[in-house]
């Protein structure tokens, strides 16, 4: 089986698989950590292995890279990228500190490795009010996902969080909407949804929460409806088995789905794809990734 091969090559090589709670049945089923952004990047923070493979996207591997800059990071589908990263550069973080002088940067880990190294410090959706909470700045430029920076604001109001870009978003939590929690409230389920839904969403949903804030809520209801990427649902029913997960048909990121068992094998056997940032940005990224993960506080 592919899955007894990706096991014995990774013991022999001292490799350390992660994935994502968004990724496919299969590679969850194979990984040695599964987790959420912050999860994950707190493991590869802590690892002693020789190899990380990230079964993810891209930003996620380069976390990875730039807080283990002598280990080989390898992230098997190099394909696998994210619309969210991509809609915000460097150049939009500079213009945006230029004309907010005295604002914090708090930027989504959800960011290429070039804007991390623009930012003071990088969050979560599981840690954003905490990350934001702990700055003594009012202002506070926060980006790329604007309806996260609404999730933020609302906890926090006597802050001004300001969207950059305005209208960034995650496609796949952009597709939810009342209609979805109607459907589960309907159907007897609690409603949980991630903060990068859209504000009304989130105010009609039973919990706002990251993935892995859903994994620790879980037990509090027999039936949920999750309105997050549809592979969620996989990982929450392999914990808690005697519970009912509901999905919105259709909500799959394209992105994570490219990452296969063969991709794993692939990536073991040939080192391919092995992430490389370059070594001034990681430099600057890593302060702001250190001291998200250094800060103190619980996480949604």
């Amino acid at each position: 089986m592919i899955a007894d091969e990706i096991r014995e090559l990774a013991t022999e090589q001292g490799a350390v698989i992660l994935a994502h709670n968004y990724e496919r049945p299969e590679v969850q089923d194979v990984a040695d950590f599964l987790g959420d952004s912050l999860e994950l990047a707190i493991r590869a923070k802590e690892t002693t292995a020789d190899v990380i493979v990230f079964c993810g996207v891209d930003f996620m591997a380069e976390t990875a890279k730039i807080l283990n800059p002598d280990r080989k990071v390898l992230l098997p589908a190099r394909e696998a990228t994210c619309p969210l990263a991509a809609a915000l550069t460097a150049d939009m973080v500079r213009e945006a500190k230029a004309r907010h002088p005295d604002a914090a940067v708090v930027l989504y880990v959800n960011s290429t490795a070039a804007c991390k190294a623009e930012a003071d410090i990088t969050c979560t959706s599981a840690n954003a009010v905490d990350v934001v909470e702990s700055l003594p700045e009012e202002e506070v430029l926060f980006g790329p996902d604007a309806n996260l920076a609404h999730f933020v604001q609302r906890h926090l109001p006597e802050k001004r969080i300001v969207p950059l870009p305005s209208e960034g978003h995650c496609p796949v939590h952009l597709t939810f909407d009342i209609a979805d929690v109607e459907a589960g409230h309907a159907r007897g389920d609690a409603v949980v949804c991630h903060p990068e839904c859209s504000p009304e969403v989130q105010a009609a949903a039973d919990l706002v929460a990251s993935t892995g804030g859903m994994v620790r809520e879980a037990p509090r209801c027999g039936a949920w409806t999750v309105l997050t990427e549809e592979a969620m649902a996989y990982r929450l029913s392999r914990l808690y088995p005697d519970a009912a997960f509901h999905i919105v048909e259709g909500a799959a990121c394209e992105d994570m789905k490219k990452t296969g068992c063969d991709d794993i094998l692939h990536a073991l056997r040939t080192g391919e794809y092995d992430v490389q940032v370059d070594a001034a940005v990681a430099a600057r990224a890593r302060r702001a990734i250190e001291r998200m993960i250094a800060l103190p506080g619980r996480s949604r």
